[in-house]
């Protein structure tokens, strides 16, 4: 066996072994918000811009608790639009909710973020849904920006959506304009997005940690999301 085979097994290896670790905290984080029975007005107040937080696909707001915690340990409201419940509606009718969601608790200069799905909610919300300018910007992570590959042999309707020839996808990708207002954050290697979370024109941030879902528990991710919260500020 030659070197560069040698290097090959122990890529895939590695591949494998974050994928597992991605599953592992993906049903921890499913069984423990099932569980809980924190109130998400718990997380309201704040002296710093509030922060609206958008699960991905078959999430419920709680799977995020990691960084809902840590965002308003720093100083800022968080709100979660509890309707959504595990994320199953198309991207338009759940970009609509976020939108009353941000009108009806009167939030200004607010700030999304996103994991996943999520993000093309808030682009799509951030684009045709916000005539008052009541969104800042936008911090994502593992948002499938330009689709994935995997989604055309996904049975479920509300996998299928994340190809990257779906019309949606195609629109949401081609619209740039607001992209300058978008963090994207991801890893290494996202076993659900091979083609990456690059987003053209972003604040593109590649950290350490592999996965789809662990990298939500990351400390460093939580530590990048809070100073693109608060750029230039201790």
């Amino acid at each position: 066996m030659g070197e560069r085979d040698v290097r090959t097994r122990i890529r895939a290896l590695q591949k494998a072994v974050w994928w597992a670790q991605d599953y592992v905290y993906a049903a921890v984080c499913q069984v423990q918000g099932m569980l809980s029975r924190v109130q998400p007005g718990s997380f309201h107040q704040g002296h710093r811009s509030p922060v609206l937080i958008i699960p991905g696909v078959y999430e419920n707001w709680q799977f995020m608790m990691p960084l809902i915690r840590a965002i308003h340990d720093e100083g800022h409201p968080v709100h979660v639009v509890t309707v959504l419940q595990r994320n199953k509606l198309d991207v338009p009718v759940a970009a609509r909710m976020v939108a009353q969601h941000l009108e009806e608790a009167g939030l200004r200069d607010a700030v999304i973020v996103a994991h996943s799905k999520g993000g093309l909610i808030g682009k799509y919300a951030m684009l045709n849904l916000d005539p008052e300018h009541r969104i800042s910007r936008m911090v994502t992570v593992c948002t499938p920006f330009s689709g994935s590959r995997y989604a055309k042999y996904m049975l479920l309707p509300t996998l299928r959506i994340f190809s990257p020839t779906n019309a949606l996808t195609l629109e949401l990708a081609r619209e740039e304009a607001i992209n300058s207002r978008i963090t994207s954050i991801y890893g290494p290697f996202d076993p659900h997005i091979p083609e990456g979370s690059i987003l053209p024109g972003a604040t593109n941030i590649e950290l350490p940690t592999a996965g789809h879902f662990r990298i939500l528990g990351d400390s460093e991710t939580a530590r990048i999301i809070v100073d693109q919260l608060n750029p230039g500020q201790p």
